[in-house]
């Protein structure tokens, strides 16, 4: 009798098969501004993110930013964007940081990848004989073929801004910047 019952349970939470819906595919057109660019390319099909590939060989050091180029343009549908974002073995294993930046509609130029490099530059300690290891300061050298950022493209809603006189009641009010707590 508890087996019987802990199979209708087991198939009562046993969630149902998901399918996907057809949907119609939108297209954007990616464009190489030079011979030898990198098509943005996904490793795998679910991916969010196109891979951006550095077109140049270009030199961070420490405290800097840069903009690398990618040697690519991107054509967008009607009513889309795309975000260049960080990658996340990139972040995970540099001091380097890819830094949020928006694609316009209307933007036909090269995408551009904004990087940070927040290592000190510490070459003056021996960081060895402090702690036994060797730490990652200084300059990084991004080369020509790396991949260092992703493209996401996003459907934008349709929104009308309108002016208004009041705001309405809200239970967090005008609060902010650690109102609720650290």
């Amino acid at each position: 009798m508890i087996d019987r019952n802990l199979n209708e349970i087991d198939r009562f939470f046993k969630p149902e098969p998901t399918t996907r819906l057809p949907s119609a595919k939108s297209v954007v057109g990616f464009k190489r501004l030079t011979d030898d660019a990198v098509l943005p390319t996904k490793a795998h099909a679910t991916d969010s993110g196109w891979d951006l590939v550095a077109a140049e060989d270009v030199n961070v050091e420490p405290v800097a930013t840069v903009v690398v180029k990618t040697g690519i343009a991107v054509q967008l549908p009607h009513g889309y964007e795309a975000t260049v974002r960080p990658r996340s073995g990139v972040t995970a294993k540099t001091k380097l940081r890819v830094q949020l930046g928006t694609i316009d509609n209307g933007y036909g130029g090269e995408i551009g990848v904004i990087v940070d490099n927040i290592a000190r530059d510490g070459m003056d300690v021996d960081y060895y004989s402090m702690y036994r290891c060797d730490f990652e300061w200084g300059a990084y050298q991004i080369r020509k073929g790396d991949r260092i950022a992703q493209l996401v493209i996003t459907k934008l809603p349709t929104i009308e801004a309108v002016e208004i006189t009041e705001l309405g009641e809200s239970e967090r009010g005008g609060n902010g910047f650690g109102s609720t707590g650290v």
